[in-house]
């Protein structure tokens, strides 16, 4: 009956043009009779013969990337006995880890890993290393992600060496709205050869990260010019410095651009080995007027690693180990007379920069370009998702990670609801996730895919009750720097790290009322619900650059 009329409604009709409540049913013109309704659910729900032509309940869940976070989905797919593929382009899990395996990270071993992936090892024999000590990344890979690679559950349904490079629906590109929702997702790889395979998915996971997408040097987001001939001199953000790479710095002139963990850990080695490499020169520039944020509060820190690392760089630039350039601004490269484009450098590059007192030129054998990272988007031009401007985050979790304003210790738990895009079944987890934003805790990306994946088995409560065991000082930071570490310790990039760390206690239950992982009381771990969060007393982000430039 039509409220405003008061006629009966016409019977959708079972034909031709239309049938179970879909017009120009089977054709690509179809539509659901009732709007709020796919096409999908109304065949289904009318029972429509054709509903099985678009039923993708038999098609598994795409995951991008065996890193930590991808595994970790795996691992809670497996648990709820949902299909799932894992697709790495690396040779093995955790392969981009092992690109930094000389690292060591902040978080002791007790946040490092996942719940559920933890219930998988176990069977196995797996146990937990030493839930106080530090692994570095290669251990990590060694002793978690490889084991966690290989248990029954997980095994056969990794693929590795195979690289995504697209994700789009099946038969529809980016502008097709009619029917979408009906046709699955479709993820394009290469593989080793280069052959080229498309495999259907119900869902897909992208945990793929943002290593070996590294930030330009230049100014304004943008490559100076000549950066990309200047290639042979520079390195990648985390560089071996007192180990594999140490014929590449010792003795020679290194400029170290960026002002996050990674930029200082890889200072203080370049330290450390002129001390005893005779010629070592070590030049920081940075593009602020002041390095306070990175020194930090010293022995004042009621962090005492952050602390230590800050008053140790602080120290060795006040003591002339390391030539600290403020207010460097890079406009370009120039590689000597003769120098080569590609292939082994012969000779210093010129790095031209502008300072408040005007242009400068800096000699470099080696340039660390320690500047952060950026997600690959342009593998994802053909699904619809929603990200904010700024940060190239979901939309709904930027405000909630803009490093404007916030550092990891005031980004609150987070989950499905927060990571959801307009293309249903498509999600961005773990660092990638968190777009340009250094502010990534790998225990966040584990409680992101816990609560996608309840999403996904239909378990609205458990996807929508967010918590996360964190210590409640735990350090935004990706190395911890003491006395018994070699300099060079530290993680990915961007001044946050990979989780929390801090000494053994008793945890503590948080009703969820505010958001935060980490603060700046003692060192308690906590479980956080649902926007739990803590007052800090403190200036977060970039935006406490304006109050501290007393460096």
């Amino acid at each position: 009956m039509n409220d405003d009329t008061g006629r009966e409604e016409p019977a959708v009709s079972v034909g031709e043009g239309s049938c179970c409540g879909v017009s120009a049913c089977c054709t690509d013109a179809e539509q659901a009779v009732h709007p709020e309704t796919t096409v999908h659910q109304a065949k289904t729900d009318a029972g429509c013969g054709c509903a099985t032509d678009a039923d993708d309940e038999g098609l598994p869940v795409v995951v991008i990337g065996a890193g930590p976070v991808g595994l970790a989905a795996a691992a809670h797919l497996a648990e709820r006995d949902q299909d799932f593929v894992v697709l790495e382009a690396g040779d093995e899990a955790g392969a981009a880890i092992s690109g930094w395996g000389h690292v060591r990270l902040f978080s002791p071993w007790r946040y490092d890993t996942d719940a559920a992936a933890r219930r998988l090892l176990e069977p196995t024999g797996w146990s937990l290393p030493d839930p106080e000590a530090l692994p570095t990344g290669a251990e990590l890979v060694r002793d978690y992600l490889a084991p966690l690679a290989k248990v029954p559950e997980l095994a056969g349904r990794i693929r590795t060496g195979t690289r995504v490079v697209a994700v789009t629906r099946q038969g529809m590109d980016v502008t097709r709205t009619i029917g979408r929702d009906d046709h699955p997702l479709l993820v394009r790889t290469a593989g080793p050869d280069g052959a080229v395979t498309d495999l259907a998915a119900r869902a897909v996971i992208d945990a793929s990260g943002t290593w070996g997408r590294g930030n330009p040097l230049g100014h304004s987001g943008l490559p100076a010019p000549g950066e990309d001939e200047a290639a042979p001199y520079l390195t990648g953000p985390l560089p071996d410095v007192l180990g594999r790479d140490r014929d590449r710095f010792a003795g020679r002139r290194t400029l170290v651009v960026g002002m996050g963990h990674s930029a200082a850990n890889t200072l203080l080695a370049l330290a450390e080995l002129a001390r005893t490499a005779p010629g070592t020169r070590v030049t920081w520039a940075i593009r602020g007027s002041s390095a306070a944020r990175l020194y930090g509060g010293g022995d004042a820190d009621g962090l005492p690693a952050r602390g230590a690392l800050g008053t140790r760089l602080k120290a060795a630039v006040d003591d002339g180990e390391i030539d600290l350039v403020r207010g460097f601004t890079i406009t370009g490269f120039s590689n000597p007379e003769g120098g080569p484009a590609t292939g082994p450098a012969t000779g210093p590059a010129q790095v031209t920069g502008l300072t408040p007192e005007g242009a400068r030129t800096l000699r470099a054998d080696n340039v660390v370009a320690a500047t952060g990272f950026r997600p690959d988007l342009d593998m994802l031009r053909e699904v619809r998702v929603e990200l904010d401007p700024a940060t190239e985050a979901p939309a709904k979790l930027a405000p909630l990670i803009d490093p404007n304003f916030h550092s990891c210790g005031t980004v609150p738990p987070h989950g499905e609801r927060d990571l959801a895009h307009p293309e249903p079944g498509f999600y961005l987890a773990g660092m990638k996730s968190y777009g340009r934003a250094p502010t990534f805790l790998m225990a966040t990306g584990y409680e992101q895919v816990r609560s996608i994946v309840a999403a996904l088995a239909g378990d609205r409560e458990a996807a929508d009750t967010v918590q996360l065991d964190l210590p409640e000082t735990g350090v935004c930071s990706t190395s911890l720097v003491t006395e018994d570490l070699l300099p060079g310790a530290t993680s990915e990039d961007g001044g946050c790290g990979t989780s929390c760390s801090t000494g053994p206690a008793p945890a503590v239950q948080i009703e969820p009322v505010g958001g935060s992982c980490c603060g700046t009381a003692a060192p308690e771990p906590i479980a956080i619900g649902a926007g739990a969060g803590f007052a800090t007393g403190r200036v977060h982000g970039y935006s406490g650059e304006a109050e501290r430039d007393d460096a």
